[in-house]
C-alpha cells in the first residue's frame, strides 16, 4: 500500500471506525456505498488530503464515487 493510501486509511480509521468495530478498511472496502462515510465525513477527508498534501481537488472531482474506497 503507497504512502497516500495509508494516509487515507489511517485517517478514515482514526475518524469514521468507533473504537471495538472490527470493521476492516482495505483498498476496496466501499467507503460512502458501505456507510463508513458520509458525504459531510468526505468534504473533511477532501479538506484534510489538500491540507496534508498541499494540493487542490477540484470539487467536480470530489465526488462520492471518487472518494468510495481508498
Amino acid at each position: 500500500m503507497d504512502d497516500l493510501r495509508q494516509t487515507i486509511r489511517d485517517y478514515v480509521i482514526k475518524e469514521y471506525v468507533e473504537e471495538g468495530d472490527e470493521t476492516e478498511i482495505e483498498l476496496q472496502t466501499p467507503l460512502i456505498s458501505g456507510g463508513i462515510v458520509d458525504s459531510f465525513s468526505m468534504v473533511s477527508l477532501k479538506r484534510f488530503l489538500e491540507k496534508k498534501y498541499d494540493i487542490q481537488i477540484p470539487d467536480d472531482e470530489a465526488t462520492p464515487e471518487a472518494f468510495d474506497n481508498v
